[in-house]
């Protein structure tokens, strides 16, 4: 009786701390969405200004005037008024926003933000990505049912008609990278780019249709469709005001920020520098880069600071770069007709997507090693890997452990 108490005691306390642990994580992933959409919003009126040779706001804050315009406009949003139509379905009108901003919110906790910092660093990470991400389409088009608008159901349909057509492509160029690579994990993808450079070379056009269909999934222009201001007054969320009618901005700018930094992980190799990070660390600070791996996983413990600042710096910096080339498309091509958006989705992109999945598989055949895998290691990274050529870390001509082939968490 007493060790079958001791045992639940035990179940109750790693269950606690397992619970604990997923709060402080999902509170941390919220702070983090929260800053990185001030920020975005800040860099969208500095792209859009500069691109169009306006003068943004001169006369609110100064120097701080980004942080002060972004905080005058939440006041704005929280003192007005939240109205519901008088015909509209109570309940699902309200819901709507959520499901729109909770999935943009969760898909955050998979991003690999540094080599020791992955806030889940989940096995089937970008099935779990596959899956989140089709949710807010439902929160449109519950949106624009429910506030029996005719505008703001034709905006719902439109964005029903144009997610399920762009996800698809946005699919199979995830797959290209996950088939290339072996796995279904965000960290190993960054430490697989890390281990072998120039696979980012090979994974180039599966970039371009990633970020083609990105733009198309969180509705920027030219594929702002389900807004179209000029067609639709705004689309699914005409008849919202308020924090309901902000929370769908949130989304919208936060599921960019997400794009940016999935297509940074996927194609771009993450917080890594294709190796020359190690080389730095090694030559130029004199660290002994062989000590921070164990049979060929990384030891967080063992590796300074100064290193995960700088691959966290690494990575959010490649991800606005990223972010604000879809800014310069945006404030520059004219939005499409949505038989334009449609046509291009199924007879262009599609096509594309599935012609460069084809290629990647060719080319990861082609890379297999004539033995067969070695257990716990992708198949391509390990046909891959030079003779000779060590992994990052390793002392030179070593080739033994690799980031690559490490089991579990970084």
């Amino acid at each position: 009786m007493d060790t079958w108490l001791n045992n639940l005691w035990h179940g109750v306390t790693l269950g606690g701390n397992e619970v604990m642990r997923s709060l402080m994580v999902a509170l941390l992933s919220l702070v983090i969405m929260l800053v990185v959409v001030l920020v975005v919003i800040w860099l969208e009126r500095k792209v859009s200004a500069d691109i169009q040779n306006r003068i943004g706001p001169i006369r609110t804050g100064g120097v701080l005037g980004f942080v002060l315009q972004s905080l005058a406009d939440a006041l704005k949003l929280l003192m007005k008024e939240d109205l519901r139509p008088a015909g509209a379905d109570r309940w699902p009108f309200y819901i709507a926003p959520y499901l729109v901003f909770l999935p943009a919110f969760m898909a955050y906790m998979i991003l690999p933000f540094s080599a020791t910092w992955i806030p889940q660093d989940v096995k089937i990470g970008i099935l779990y990505y596959c899956a989140v991400s089709a949710v807010p389409v439902l929160g449109i088009a519950i949106a624009g049912w429910a506030s029996n608008n005719k505008w703001s159901l034709l905006g719902a349909l439109r964005s029903a008609a144009q997610l399920v057509s762009y996800e698809i492509p946005l699919g199979l160029a995830i797959l290209a990278a996950v088939l290339l690579h072996g796995t279904l994990e965000t960290g190993a993808i960054v430490r697989s780019q890390w281990l072998n450079p120039w696979l980012t070379l090979l994974t180039l056009p599966a970039l371009l249709i990633f970020l083609t269909a990105g733009l198309a999934e969180v509705s920027r222009t030219p594929f702002d469709l389900p807004e179209a201001e000029s067609e639709l007054v705004s689309g699914f969320n005409t008849e919202y005001s308020g924090m309901r009618f902000a929370t769908f901005f949130l989304a919208e700018f936060s599921a960019s920020f997400f794009i940016s930094a999935l297509a940074v992980t996927l194609f771009l190799g993450g917080w890594s520098l294709w190796g020359l990070d190690l080389a730095w660390a090694r030559h130029v600070f004199h660290w002994d880069t062989a000590a921070w791996f164990v049979d060929g996983a990384l030891v967080p413990a063992a590796i300074p600071f100064v290193m995960k600042a700088f691959w966290f710096a690494v990575f959010m910096v490649k991800t606005f770069v990223v972010l604000w080339i879809l800014m310069w498309v945006k404030w520059t091509l004219p939005r499409l007709r949505i038989d334009q958006v449609l046509n291009f989705g199924w007879k262009a992109l599609l096509p594309a997507a599935l012609a460069n999945l084809l290629l990647v598989s060719l080319v990861g055949a082609w890379l297999q090693p004539a033995g067969g895998d070695t257990p716990g290691r992708p198949a391509v990274v390990n046909a891959i890997v030079l003779p000779g050529v060590g992994p990052p870390g390793a002392a030179d001509g070593d080739a033994a452990g690799s980031p690559a082939s490490a089991p579990g968490r970084p």
